[in-house]
């Protein structure tokens, strides 16, 4: 089975085309942009054109080397991704452990190529796997003039382990890349990568698909109701795989749907006159694994800037229009101004960071709770007082 067709950023496209053809493209790229809009898929894309018999205003797709790449099995094309790490291993055995699952997950990638963008589990591109990466890299290439690496959600280099051994070791490659190799990382939160990373390689920003874009792909890809596709668009932002993850799984609800719903309890509970509610919402959540935390953090940003777009009278701007009566009443009944959400994501931002130190949840979601409902009521709270 051969990967979808990537949809979308043809003026991305154009550039990177117009690149190849007079031999200007970076040998280390960094493709950035918001989580699930297709930067990993893109630079599959421009992969295909690298190796491509005869490029056009793109790769082929139909010589010998497109179609091994586009099946995933091209000898010169490595694909490297967040992986769990294995249990009980270590040493060389994790590095050969790493690559085993490595291609285990291109097996499924081929089965299963549309995914959304939502993965329970904690995930990293471990030193094992950049092990793995600079000894492909010193080999000759089989049938392309130099070896094209990918290295999606290239920001896992850094929290593993509270190290940046990874990041070091793909950074002296980049320093000293050999031959005719070329780079092509991947980041939805470039900021987090080494500053040295950032600087040896040439930003791309890959904006957002258009909503009839990420609409057309979920109608082509899924056999959900044209109601319950306009829904996930709305809610997708422009990204396909984002869009991908709201919608019903089986007989339940979509994983980032259930996230949304969290994050929205945290909220309200933030928003409630009874402090005992942030403590009863935080028992609700295991005792470990804090850092599945982060994704459920960033839908608490978007309720807050929600709340502060309805508290400002800029009912337009909300994401969750869904939700929008919610959000009214709330803003009605609560003694806060859109001015103190901006204290209120300061305090998910230190809990992000609690999170990624892997922090027991139940106390970062109670202390976030609390930190959110002090900024939320401060001007309330400091008028009071004057009073």
């Amino acid at each position: 089975m051969s990967l979808h067709a990537l949809v979308g950023h043809e003026h991305t496209r154009r550039a990177l085309v117009r690149a190849h053809a007079v031999d200007a493209l970076p040998s280390s790229l960094l493709l950035h942009g918001a989580r699930g809009i297709g930067k990993q898929h893109l630079a599959l894309w421009l992969a295909r054109l690298t190796v491509c018999e005869s490029p056009g205003d793109g790769p082929c797709d139909s010589c010998g080397p497109c179609r091994m790449a586009l099946s995933l099995e091209h000898p010169d094309i490595h694909w490297y991704f967040p992986l769990q790490r294995p249990k009980g291993v270590s040493g060389d055995r994790l590095v050969s452990a790493l690559e085993r699952d490595r291609f285990a997950e291109l097996s499924e990638l081929r089965a299963h190529a549309v995914r959304g963008s939502c993965v329970d589990e904690v995930r990293g591109i471990y030193l094992g796997m950049v092990t793995s990466l600079r000894a492909t890299a010193t080999r000759r290439p089989t049938m392309a003039d130099g070896p094209v690496f990918i290295v999606g959600q290239a920001e896992t280099l850094v929290p593993q382990e509270a190290s940046p051994e990874a990041a070091n070791a793909l950074l002296k490659i980049l320093e000293e890349p050999p031959g005719d190799a070329r780079f092509i990382l991947t980041s939805s939160e470039p900021g987090l990568l080494l500053p040295t990373i950032r600087s040896r390689t040439v930003p791309l920003h890959v904006p957002p698909l258009s909503q009839d874009e990420v609409r057309g792909f979920l109608t082509e890809h899924t056999d959900a109701e044209s109601k319950v596709i306009d829904w996930a668009t709305g809610l997708g932002q422009g990204s396909p795989g984002r869009a991908l993850s709201f919608l019903p799984d089986g007989d339940g609800l979509g994983p980032l749907e259930l996230l949304r719903r969290r994050a929205y309890d945290i909220v309200v509970s933030a928003t409630s006159k009874e402090p005992a509610a942030g403590y009863s919402l935080a028992i609700s959540f295991p005792p470990a694994g804090a850092r599945k935390l982060i994704d459920l953090f960033s839908f608490v940003e978007e309720w807050l800037r929600d709340l502060a777009a309805v508290a400002a009278g800029a009912d337009h701007l909300v994401f969750n229009r869904d939700a929008l009566p919610k959000l009214q009443q709330h803003v009605a009944s609560g003694a806060f101004e859109a001015v103190d959400v901006t204290d209120a994501f300061l305090s998910v931002e230190r809990a992000r960071e609690l999170a990624r130190g892997n922090v027991n949840p139940q106390l970062v979601v109670s202390g976030l709770v609390r930190d959110l409902r002090r900024a939320l009521h401060h001007s309330h709270l400091v008028s009071g007082k004057a009073q």
